[in-house]
């Protein structure tokens, strides 16, 4: 019998659709988080995550607009894992996995689960499978990272997100329903995407907010945890979520990934501690129209702002409207969480906020939760 495939998730996101039904459950909701500030947790800056220049090498001579599917599905391949999950000894599910150094897989924290160690296996692309330990998982950014001791990996080169452009070409690498290695190609459909997700079990939902990359390479059930990568083999993204017409509609060529930029600085936390630190303002924000001028502009408005945290000392107040952050345009509230959750802690940001009527900026520095 074929083993359930997990689904890359369905999303709420911030675009219009005559019917978003969810696999899981949706939360559209952004508040952030106003937990009391906490001391910053650096991000160590000696990554062990493999850089365009190592690893598997990206494809020689590529093209980055025009690229050699056949040499590109040769070369990304063996950086690609199936990860399957039991239960008392009988598989329940799979998904996909990405090996970003010689003995770590980055993957979905909602393909592992709750699973424990011995809950779960990867299949290399040599067809051998491998026990793996988890070094951690983060439901908040969707990532999870798996250990392999007993053989070395081929690690992916990682390309930084920020230098993707709408249009480019992709290619999507996964395991969707049991199918190991399969390719599927498309575009970067659009970028920074707020897509809002919660899983649905026993315990609480916990909301995944990121600002994804979207594509129109058919991402489906068993692709969470998969790569994104661009025209010359490297990683740009970890497919984890889809939007659907309905249950059992699968890919309409709307999928989302976590940009490698989120997924490194998350995954260098869960390698080095087991945990994940997660960048914050310190306020509670909603959906928001900005008056400024003539001009009525899409925004984040504050609705609270935590005492003593970042937003408090920068001067941010009640009603402000923030509509960029470092020059990223933040037209809803889910826009603003995920690009915040997307930052290091301790790294410092420009807010351009429109503050009755008149445009300010306003720096300051993210705490961690």
């Amino acid at each position: 019998m074929m083993r359930n495939s997990l689904p890359a998730r369905t999303v709420a996101a911030a675009i219009a659709m005559t019917a978003l039904i969810p696999l899981t459950s949706c939360s559209a909701t952004a508040p952030m988080n106003p937990e009391d500030v906490k001391t910053p947790a650096p991000v160590a800056s000696n990554s062990p995550l493999t850089s365009p220049t190592s690893g598997n090498s990206s494809v020689a001579s590529c093209s980055i607009d025009d690229p050699s599917w056949t040499t590109l599905a040769e070369k990304v391949s063996p950086s690609v894992v199936s990860v399957e999950v039991s239960s008392g000894g009988h598989p329940v599910g799979e998904g996909s996995g990405v090996a970003v150094d010689e003995h770590h897989i980055v993957t979905n924290a909602h393909v592992v689960g709750d699973a424990t160690h011995s809950d779960v296996s990867v299949t290399l692309s040599d067809n051998s499978v491998q026990p793996v330990t988890i070094a951690g998982r983060d439901p908040i950014t969707d990532l999870a990272v798996l250990t392999v001791q007993d053989t070395k990996l081929t690690p992916i080169p990682i390309a930084t997100s920020a230098e993707v452009r709408t249009g480019q070409p992709v290619m999507a690498v996964g395991n969707p329903l049991g199918l190991a290695g399969t390719v599927t190609t498309g575009i970067v459909s659009a970028l920074n995407r707020p897509v809002a997700a919660s899983e649905q079990g026993t315990g609480p939902s916990v909301a995944t907010v990121t600002n994804a990359i979207q594509t129109s390479a058919p991402i489906n059930p068993g692709n969470s945890g998969g790569a994104l990568v661009n025209g010359c083999g490297e990683l740009i993204g970890i497919n984890s979520s889809i939007a659907t017409l309905g249950p059992g509609s699968g890919s309409i060529g709307i999928g989302f990934a976590i940009p490698s930029d989120e997924v490194s600085m998350v995954a260098q936390q869960l390698i080095r501690d087991g945990r994940a630190h997660h960048a914050q303002l310190g306020i509670s924000v909603a959906d928001g129209i900005a008056a400024r001028g003539t001009q009525q502009i899409r925004s984040a408005m504050v609705a609270s702002v935590v005492v003593g945290s970042p937003a408090h000392k920068s001067g941010l107040q009640v009603g402000d409207h923030i509509i960029s952050i470092d020059g990223v345009a933040t037209t809803s509230a889910l826009s603003l969480v995920g690009h915040v959750r997307g930052l290091p802690v301790g790294k410092s940001v420009n807010l351009l906020v429109v503050r009755d009527g008149r445009e300010l900026t306003v720096s300051a520095t993210l705490a961690s939760d």
